[in-house]
């Protein structure tokens, strides 16, 4: 009688941590889900507002550049494609992750396509590198054509500081976007 009494105490107790873990599973599934919702909204955000801007700069370079500097027309339809080019890029990379259902999804799918959006960030300075180094070449030869070596050197130190300014904020941006996809891989993962 007290072997039937022991068993059927620890088939109870076994129900109640079993019933426990579940429970504990659930909590830890929607915490999760809740974190990587807070970072896929964050990459959203952070992209929506750099595609505003760079189709804001489209009009404004030319301003800046056309009217203002006298550059060549060239010039600016170069800036203004590569910002097209920019937006295009942003909304094919994140066509997966700006889907508001995406957290609802399998961890195995959010994987898959928080990595693949992970992988074109990254591959994207393949393409943004060079065309800065040949942006800025081509800007210095547009002022050094409106001016000579006079309005070169006056311009020199502000489009350096712009350039480094720039670079660093695009560097910021890029590692903590890299972080964020790692971040919500690895709670996929968990």
């Amino acid at each position: 009688m007290t072997n039937d009494f022991d068993l059927d105490m620890m088939r109870t107790q076994l129900a109640t941590l079993k019933s426990k873990l579940e429970q504990q599973e659930i909590v830890n599934d929607r915490l999760m889900r809740q974190s990587m919702r807070k970072n896929v909204s964050s990459i959203n955000t952070r992209n929506l507002i750099l595609c505003i801007l760079s189709l804001l700069m489209i009009p404004y370079c030319y301003w800046i550049f056309v009217k203002m500097c006298n550059f060549s027309i060239y010039f600016w339809v170069f800036t203004a494609l590569f910002n097209v080019a920019c937006i295009v890029y942003t909304f094919y990379n994140t066509k997966d992750i700006i889907n508001p259902q995406l957290t609802k999804d399998s961890m195995v799918e959010v994987h898959r396509k928080v990595a693949r959006a992970k992988k074109l960030n990254a591959q994207w300075l393949y393409v943004g590198i060079p065309f800065i180094v040949v942006w800025l070449s081509w800007l210095v030869y547009e002022i050094y054509k409106q001016g000579g070596q006079e309005l070169l050197e006056v311009f020199m130190w502000p489009c350096i500081a712009g350039a480094v300014i720039g670079g660093v904020f695009g560097i910021k941006v890029f590692f903590k976007t890299q972080r964020q996809y790692q971040e919500i891989m690895e709670q996929g993962a968990e």
